[in-house]
């Protein structure tokens, strides 16, 4: 399929062009279809603009574990307020990591109560706050997908101070949708996978959900049309019983992906099985620092004691909604006690959480 440049993509004549064809194709398929993203961004587009309502009811498209904020276990974030309390200690993140809740309280919380935390765009920000204050430990709080883990590499590789190190929670997309797979109940059609992912690891991490497992996945951009020609794009796959990773976003992403990137997080990190957030461990889900860079490593540098951690409060039903089991108003908390003021669950505190998403357009 030759794929449309980006006046074409923001096309209303296109948009109706492409609900037509997938209708065509769905008069040829004789059942109800189950398709699946993972990204909280896709996830945006699709109620912003109202995709859902402008395409067939045969088509059901769920949203699974796109949003690495919300991912982010509750031990992780207990083991930075731990650093978070040292006299000495200067803590950075991203912004939305500040309201995400913990076992007992956030960072916003303990921030509150007089500790250092500073918001930062990148880890970039934070080698700078290193250089400026000598005197103190600054330690970057490193979450996110394949998409940040280059940016937190690379500043790793380039020799910051001595007094600048990490506390690593980065995670990775393409176990958990292996993880979902083995979900049997929710009976997955195909994947939309995401394109800034996909821009760092290229196609080839995919293959196996298309080969192994006879489930077509399309990389695509965040366009309404975007998503709505991956959604063609699988359905002639299912229709045709052919199951293959497509790019829908050649335009950014080539198929081998971004060489240096791979290379930088190969240098800097190792896979291992990690915890997500109301999921569980994932075989291969997760990086950490490796052994020649543990002087940058903050878990290695520092003793980090922390008691048993809880990632889901009482009622909350992130974890169901994070695997596609639920929709966010299906949960008893969503709009009553659970809101973006006052979030009880993570899906609730960052933009790309499917609560907070839903909150908004719903």
């Amino acid at each position: 399929m030759n794929i449309p440049n980006i006046q074409i993509l923001r096309s209303k004549k296109f948009a109706t062009k492409l609900i037509e064809s997938i209708n065509n194709v769905l008069d040829e398929i004789d059942r109800p279809i189950k398709l699946m993203h993972v990204c909280g961004t896709h996830e945006h587009t699709i109620f912003k603009y109202g995709l859902r309502s402008i395409i067939s009811k045969k088509i059901e498209i769920i949203s699974g574990p796109g949003c690495p904020v919300c991912v982010c276990p509750a031990a992780d974030i207990d083991k930075i307020i731990e650093l978070a309390k040292r006299k000495d200690t200067i803590i950075t993140t991203f912004g939305d990591m500040l309201r995400i809740p913990a076992t007992n309280i956030s960072l916003e919380e303990i921030k509150a109560e007089g500790a250092d935390i500073r918001i930062v765009y990148g880890p970039n920000e934070a080698v700078k706050i290193a250089k400026e204050n000598p005197n103190k430990e600054i330690i970057f709080f490193a979450i996110g997908f394949e998409t940040t883990a280059p940016l937190v590499g690379f500043e790793i590789q380039s020799n910051p101070p001595l007094n600048f190190s990490v506390l690593c929670a980065h995670k990775l997309i393409p176990a958990a949708l292996e993880l979902l797979i083995s979900q049997s109940q929710l009976k997955i059609d195909g994947f939309i996978s995401p394109g800034h992912v996909s821009a760092i690891i290229g196609l080839e991490p995919f293959e196996i959900f298309s080969q192994g497992y006879h489930i077509p996945n399309v990389i695509t951009g965040f366009e309404p049309n975007d998503v709505l020609l991956a959604i063609l794009m699988l359905l002639r796959e299912i229709k045709d019983n052919t199951y293959r990773v497509l790019n829908e976003y050649s335009r950014v992403v080539k198929p081998k992906g971004n060489i240096k990137a791979q290379e930088i997080i190969s240098d800097v990190f190792e896979t291992i099985s990690s915890p997500w957030r109301g999921i569980g461990r994932v075989y291969d889900g997760g990086l950490a620092i490796k052994e020649k860079y543990k002087d940058f490593n903050a878990e290695n540098k520092f003793e980090i004691e922390i008691k048993e951690s809880h990632d889901i409060p009482p009622g909350c039903s992130c974890h169901l909604v994070m695997i596609g089991k639920l929709k966010p108003y299906e949960c008893k908390l969503f709009r009553k006690k659970c809101n973006p003021i006052n979030p009880i669950g993570p899906c609730m505190v960052s933009s790309e959480g499917s609560c907070s998403i839903y909150y908004k357009y719903f």
